[in-house]
């Protein structure tokens, strides 16, 4: 049996550990300081808690934590593998630019460790359904079999370090760029009082982009505050001089803005979701409600006022 140690009990990895688990997987994590939700999620996935030195004589070790941790947990895990001679295979799956991932395989420098850069895209895997892929590059054409074997859609990209944490950065940032900028500009047209104008042209002439957003917008709420520093990694992975770097540092703001606000009064949270409900099927307004409220009767004196998001 193989024995795979999950560190991080987050929705993804704790879901990742029980799909390994489940398909015959020797599993466990280390659950030192963690809240007692990640604990109780832990324990209701039957993933056993060890110590660190005990992760080492695990097969394989996947580290899926907030890109904010993942060069801190690799050189905690690359201490002990070098002073305990650890021989085994380290994958970091995170969602980290290729020159951080670099760093992480520093960190396991004459420890013996075979280190893999790793991508999960798409959701935590559920019983029953598709996905999420996780793409392995570096030296990983016989874990990739493994991981397999165990439940999970693990996919070779036949490159060195950097290409699966590369293609991370460049799917992020087209995906969650997007939510970032959509958040923005619904912002800035509530603000001008625009808001019913925009869902009506959105309904009308993107409504497959605003089906997406209706759900995307608001899955990221509670999301932001790890989306923070990845869009700060993918502003590395562009580089300092690169225009669209900027982009990102603004990205980074934006989802640091919507973390505090989900902490908080959730006010702006409470503007996006009532301007997405405008654009949905029950919610819906054609063109003429958004710009005079349907008032073209004979007796009209023309285009009435429209309250935005922040007078309603």
């Amino acid at each position: 049996m193989t024995k795979i140690a999950v560190i991080g009990m987050g929705a993804m990895g704790s879901a990742v550990a029980r799909t390994l688990l489940c398909s015959g997987a020797e599993i466990v994590t280390h659950l030192e300081g963690r809240s007692a939700q990640t604990r109780e999620r832990a324990t209701a996935s039957g993933i056993k808690d060890a110590d660190l030195k005990a992760l080492l004589a695990s097969d394989i070790i996947m580290s899926i934590v907030p890109p904010s941790q993942a060069l801190a947990v690799a050189e905690q895990i690359g201490r002990l593998a070098r002073a305990e001679k650890s021989v085994g295979v380290f994958i970091d799956c995170n969602a980290v630019s290729p020159e951080t991932v670099a760093k992480v395989a520093d960190a396991f420098d004459q420890s013996g460790t075979i280190v893999l850069d790793g991508c999960i895209i798409g959701g935590p895997p559920e019983p029953g359904k598709y996905g999420p892929r996780l793409y392995v590059s570096g030296a990983a054409g016989q874990v990739v079999p493994v991981l397999v074997e165990y439940g999970l859609d693990a996919r070779l990209i036949d490159s060195g370090l950097g290409a699966a944490s590369g293609l991370k950065m460049s799917y992020a940032g087209i995906n969650k760029g997007l939510i970032g900028l959509a958040t923005t500009m619904l912002l800035a047209a509530a603000k001008s009082g625009a808001d019913r104008a925009l869902m009506s042209e959105l309904a009308e002439s993107q409504p497959q982009l605003l089906a997406k957003l209706s759900t995307s917008i608001p899955d990221m709420y509670p999301k932001a505050y790890r989306w923070v520093a990845e869009m700060e990694e993918i502003a590395a992975f562009l580089g300092a001089n690169a225009p669209g770097a900027r982009v990102f540092d603004g990205m980074a703001a934006v989802f640091q803005k919507m973390a505090v606000d989900n902490s908080g009064e959730q006010g702006l949270a409470a503007s996006l979701s009532e301007m997405l409900a405008m654009g949905s099927p029950e919610g819906s307004i054609n063109r003429y409600d958004a710009l005079s409220n349907g008032n073209f009767d004979a007796g009209s004196n023309g285009l009435g006022a429209v309250p935005n998001a922040s007078q309603r």
